[in-house]
């Protein structure tokens, strides 16, 4: 907050707000990247698929994360410097026209809000444990240890998803991209130290590398580390029955070079979220470097996460006192390693690992409030209020980021409601796969503009979109989370189902499948030489040093 109430007295327009006078260092722009996408999903998230799988293979998918910003780096980061973007969905009204623009920016804006609001609700899960921890102790001398199990009331972790989502609004719309960038430098370094406390913690408690290898003999072998995904099919199978099976994993060699490359290719080159911080660079090669730098870092972070949750699993074998159980008596795989911090962590340690849970949480929860306010105050407030003055659009930058905290946290409450009822829905997939939904079609769009020069047009993008969304839901939602989650929070009981013999699409393959039905569907139209001739002019524009919102500088 400090932070935010020193720069945010810095910020005389939209530009410093949003892009932070593009002066921010390299490595700043690097470590805010990292904090971003390692959210309290993946802080809780990841050791929960390692203690699922007993295996390191989530880490597989991290090789999708440097390919797909390969191409982020090398093909979307240009055109976005040289046309002097404030979101990347100006590009979009650059290339094709403002309906596009319009119409994807308002995608971005729904799929984002529903997105981090599951992310908000994952930190609020450590909260309520150590609520129940501290009544549990309340009047006991010493430091009592205190059974406990998943709490099915709802009102605990409204609580907590509220005072999580006061504290991460008010330094962010305060201080802007800035505040939101030099807070992450230091929830970065905070999440990755208290993760490595936590490892030497678990392999303490568990007696060494040698107990760890007689409980998970997966590490003795490939098959703890790599799963091609072709494991167990029988001899003879057909192209169909392969193709399905690899479809329907999520962690696979195939679903980390294809699936996850298309992924990270969306989520880096169309995400607002992700790709504002990148704007935020002086040039576009220091953009390049730090997109890259994270990329590989990003391999020992996913692989400490992952391996916390096989240490857990040993942990838990050895000893299940504290193992946290569902309703159901069934281990919750999210409530494992928040189970450990605040059972048998001592104290000073817990509390540093505690600070390292929320850090992550506040950390992407920033930067999705401030590209939601960003999108939403360059693409929709400024097309009515092309005369605004920067204080005016400033004003209204930090009154979207309170009203978009406000829908995180009605989001954020919806799922804890969903996950009392069902304790067995997994965080990772779920919070992955929603955004996955919208960042496929997305892609396409993107693609569409950057890999051809005349094909595509505002109405048939929008057409290209919705065939794009369509066919995710169909191959992928209709099959996970969704179904069951809509079913829990209405308690109608009924979720709806495909055919058994239709293909079932893992979340690690949406982007892949969404981007592929735009493309195809958007090149069937053309785009008018009218459109063209205004990204000429706009790029001309741009080169004579206009920084303006593209709504100032002559937006059609």
């Amino acid at each position: 907050v400090w932070i935010g109430l020193r720069l945010g007295r810095r910020d005389g327009s939209l530009h410093e707000f949003a892009l932070g006078g593009r002066r921010v260092p390299w490595w700043a722009v690097m470590a805010s990247i990292i904090a971003a996408e390692t959210s309290a999903a993946t802080f809780l998230g990841a050791p929960g698929e390692g203690f699922n799988s007993v295996s390191l293979a989530y880490v597989q998918l991290v090789i999708g994360v440097i390919l797909g910003r390969l191409v982020v780096a090398f093909v979307f980061i240009g055109p976005y410097y040289r046309y002097k973007v404030y979101t990347v969905y100006d590009y979009l009204g650059i290339r094709f026209g403002p309906k596009s623009k319009s119409f994807v920016s308002g995608l971005f804006l729904a799929f984002r809000t529903l997105a981090s609001g599951a992310r908000l609700f994952i930190p609020s899960l450590v909260i309520v444990l150590a609520w129940q921890l501290f009544v549990g102790q309340f009047g006991k001398e010493g430091d009592a240890r205190v059974e406990f199990k998943v709490v099915t009331n709802l009102w605990p972790y409204f609580w907590a998803i509220l005072v999580l989502m006061v504290a991460t609004c008010l330094y962010t719309a305060i201080g802007g991209i800035k505040a939101v960038i030099w807070t992450d430098v230091i929830q970065a370094t905070l999440m990755f130290t208290s993760a490595i406390v936590a490892i030497g913690m678990l392999l303490y408690d568990i007696g060494g590398i040698g107990v760890l290898l007689e409980h998970a003999p997966k590490l003795r072998s490939s098959e703890g580390y790599i799963v091609t995904g072709f494991e167990g099919l029988p001899a003879g199978a057909s192209l169909w029955e392969i193709t399905k099976v690899l479809l329907a994993n999520q962690y696979t060699i195939p679903a980390a070079v294809i699936g996850a490359s298309v992924g990270n290719m969306a989520a880096f080159g169309t995400d607002q979220d992700m790709v504002q911080r990148l704007l935020t660079s002086e040039t576009a090669s220091k953009a390049r470097r730090s997109l890259m730098t994270a990329a590989f870092m990003d391999v020992p972070i996913a692989a400490a996460f992952v391996f916390i949750g096989v240490l857990l699993f040993v942990y838990y074998k050895i000893d299940p006192t504290h193992l946290p159980l569902g309703p159901d008596g069934k281990p919750s795989s999210g409530n494992v390693f928040g189970s450990y911090i605040l059972n048998v962590m001592p104290p000073v340690v817990r509390g540093f690992v505690l600070a390292g849970v929320f850090a992550t949480a506040m950390g992407s929860l920033s930067a999705a409030l401030n590209a939601l306010a960003t999108a939403a105050t360059n693409d929709f407030y400024l097309k009515f209020r092309k005369d605004s003055t920067p204080r005016e659009q400033i004003t209204a930058a930090r009154i979207a980021t309170v009203v978009f905290s406000v829908l995180m946290v009605l989001v954020a409450t919806g799922f804890a409601l969903a996950t009392i009822k069902d304790p067995k829905i997994r965080l990772i997939p779920l919070v992955l796969g929603i955004g996955n939904y919208i960042l496929g079609p997305m892609l396409g769009v993107f693609l569409l503009g950057m890999l051809t020069r005349r094909r595509g047009s505002d109405v048939g993008n929008i057409i290209a979109v919705v065939a794009g969304l369509t066919a995710t839901f169909v191959l992928g939602g209709l099959h996970v989370d969704f179904a069951n989650l809509l079913s829990n929070i209405t308690g109608s009981g009924h979720a709806y189902r495909l055919p058994t013999y239709w293909p079932g699409v893992a979340f690690t393959w949406y982007a892949l499948v969404g981007a592929v039905v735009v493309l195809a569907v958007g090149c069937l139209f053309r785009t008018p030489e009218s459109a063209l001739e205004h990204a000429r002019r706009i790029e001309a524009g741009a080169d004579a040093g206009d920084e303006r919102p593209l709504e100032q500088r002559g937006q059609a």
